[in-house]
């Protein structure tokens, strides 16, 4: 009885028989690693983090996008009061700085998860293009902030009148 070639056989076009080259010989002679047995997420929980260095000033992540007129940056500044935030713009970069305070001080050993950011926070962004800074503007709804910046059009041009004096 003919044994039905794999897939593999099939694939390459190959015999049965088996091809010995040197890495096949230096995979033989280390013995198989044992497989490490599964542990499910739920038997496991995260070592507790310890406090923030001082000083340490975390990175705010944003998104950024463009439409046919205007940039716009989005990032969740969730606990942070839109006076609390500053915001500054020039033609081709953004810099948004703010803080954000824990409501309740919790002790290091009793904390199970700490994944959350407390303390000041910063970004800086440079812009693929230069922007209208006047006419920016942002504004925070649910935690997310929006900044949107129109475009400058460089290809925009004015004619001016010469005024006789």
């Amino acid at each position: 009885m003919s044994k039905k070639p794999s897939f593999f056989e099939r694939l390459s076009g190959g015999s049965g028989a088996e091809v010995f080259d040197a890495f096949d010989e230096e995979l033989s002679a280390t013995p198989p690693a044992r497989e490490k047995p599964r542990v499910r997420a739920s038997d496991t929980r995260p070592a507790p983090l310890e406090a923030d260095a001082p000083g340490s000033e975390g990175q705010l992540p944003v998104d950024v996008h463009q439409t046919a007129s205007d940039i716009i940056i989005r990032a969740f500044v969730a606990g942070v009061r839109p006076d609390e935030l500053n915001i500054s713009i020039s033609r081709d970069m953004v810099e948004i700085e703010g803080s954000r305070m824990e409501r309740e001080q919790v002790a290091g050993p009793d904390y199970f998860t700490r994944e959350l950011f407390w303390g000041s926070f910063s970004r800086t962004i440079m812009l693929p293009q230069e922007v209208d800074v006047e006419a920016s503007s942002a504004s925070a709804k649910d935690g997310l902030l929006t900044i949107i910046l129109p475009r400058l059009d460089k290809t925009k041009q004015t004619k001016l009148r010469v005024k006789a004096g």
